[in-house]
């Protein structure tokens, strides 16, 4: 086990003492109170970590010290030994929990999220692919009690998604999902295909965190502002209403256009929602790179040009390339109940690589 410094739990414990004090204090006044609020909660997992670790350290020395004493029964030696593995293992499991709660939190993971999918390479058929991954986010967020709310989508001639962006609203939506930002390659055979030969198409997924007002300011001198007719299904209605919304956000050149909604004022919010999205997380990718210039994470990059996952419907599989991990259980992927498998294994890899970075692997 790589050790802890002392001096590090120790400060963060004077920390926790001194935030306690104040806001027993009652002095501060109601944004400083808000914010040590928030800073107690967050300290208050770790303080039970460090007491933890510490217990179960203290808890081994002990048992060592009896194992050790020359002057000690026999009998309470040899049971003193019996304990001392289940002592050890206690340890190193306090040990792995304090380390991956001290590790830097990503401060985006609990937000909710903006999914992108996008068909890539392979004409209808990726277009297909882009609805079928769809429907696995929106099976998976539905078990986790998650909300899929469609900002805007783009169908395929023959079905599926040229593309779609979607809310998916909830507790902790980024952190499960922002490793699903890549290349996502299918390998299967089409229905139009008369020969039985296997097509690969791809769609792209990028995951945003859902930014608020608070995260990101935004002038409204940098905006050009259109609204127009809606475009595509939708009936009557969308030939005689200018209820669709372009927001050009001039310095950065990003262009929104949402039409889902029959209210001009709800597309304006959420076109302003995924802007402001897109703009925080261009504002975090630069954080993240100028921290990682001298090492490069394989997950949870965010190149959303890199091939990260590929779906093989001949031999029922999916294969992670960032983790070489497969499973042979497409079907259930797909229908977002084996995807957590993945998300848990790209979660672990995630922790190790912030561990050898901090040099606590």
């Amino acid at each position: 086990m790589t050790p802890i410094p002392p001096d590090r739990l120790d400060a963060i414990l004077t920390r926790h003492d001194i935030v306690t004090a104040t806001l027993s204090a009652g002095s501060a006044d109601s944004d400083t109170f808000v914010q040590l609020s928030r800073e107690l909660s967050e300290l208050e997992g770790v303080v039970a970590a460090i007491h933890a670790y510490r217990a179960a350290a203290r808890n081994l020395a002990d048992i060592e010290a009896l194992i050790d004493e020359p002057g000690s029964d026999s009998e309470m030696r040899a049971l003193a030994a019996d304990e001392k593995p289940e002592a050890e293992a206690g340890l190193e499991a306090a040990h792995r929990a304090l380390q991956l709660i001290l590790l830097p939190k990503d401060s985006a993971d609990e937000k909710s999220a903006i999914l992108e999918i996008r068909a890539g390479t392979g004409g209808d058929e990726a277009a297909l692919f882009a609805g079928d991954l769809f429907r696995m986010y929106g099976k998976y967020a539905d078990a986790k009690g998650w909300k899929v709310e469609v900002i805007s989508e783009s169908e395929g001639t023959v079905g599926g998604y040229r593309e779609v962006i979607a809310e998916v609203k909830g507790k902790g939506v980024f952190a499960r999902l922002k490793f699903e930002s890549g290349a996502h390659r299918v390998q299967r055979v089409p229905d139009t295909e008369t020969q039985g030969r296997i097509h690969t198409s791809a769609a792209t997924v990028a995951v945003l965190p859902e930014a608020e007002e608070v995260d990101i300011v935004i002038n409204d001198a940098d905006l050009k502002i259109d609204t127009m007719r809606s475009q595509g299904a939708g009936g009557q209605h969308v030939n005689k209403t200018e209820s669709a919304i372009r927001i050009t956000h001039m310095p950065s050149g990003i262009v929104i256009f949402v039409q889902e909604e029959r209210s001009q004022h709800k597309n304006r919010a959420r076109a302003m929602s995924l802007l402001r999205s897109k703009l925080y997380d261009a504002e975090r990718t630069a954080k993240d790179a100028a921290r990682a210039a001298d090492r490069k994470s394989q997950v949870g990059s965010g190149d959303r040009s890199e091939r990260i996952r590929t779906y093989n419907f001949p031999q029922a599989r999916v294969t992670d390339h960032r983790i070489n991990l497969t499973l042979y259980k497409l079907e259930e992927v797909l229908a977002g109940e084996a995807l957590d498998e993945l998300v848990d294994a790209l979660v672990i890899e995630h922790q190790a690589e912030l561990l050898a970075a901090e040099g606590m692997a």
